[in-house]
């Protein structure tokens, strides 16, 4: 996967910010395993990215969090729709 990103093959996103650097990988046996997990990061914020990359899997969870305010500060939504009437 790395020879096709070094390459410009594939994803635009590499494409444009050739050479990449191996920071962090996983092996798998299938390659649809492999993408699956690929997505899966790809999808995940930059701290969420740089715990898996150094190895502080502790944080995972942490970062996986919701932070919204009705999920994060476990408030009813009633009172999260009165405050943000109040904002308008």
């Amino acid at each position: 996967r790395l020879n096709q990103h070094q390459k410009g093959e594939g994803a635009n996103y590499t494409k444009k910010r050739l050479p990449v650097e191996l920071l962090y990988f996983e092996e798998y046996e299938k390659i649809d395993q492999a993408f699956i997990r690929e997505k899966q990061v790809q999808g995940w914020s930059r701290k969420k990215k740089e715990a898996l990359i150094y190895n502080k899997l502790e944080n995972l969870h942490f970062l996986s969090e919701c932070k919204n305010i009705s999920h994060y500060k476990k408030v009813s939504f009633d009172i999260v729709y009165t405050k943000r009437s109040f904002m308008k």
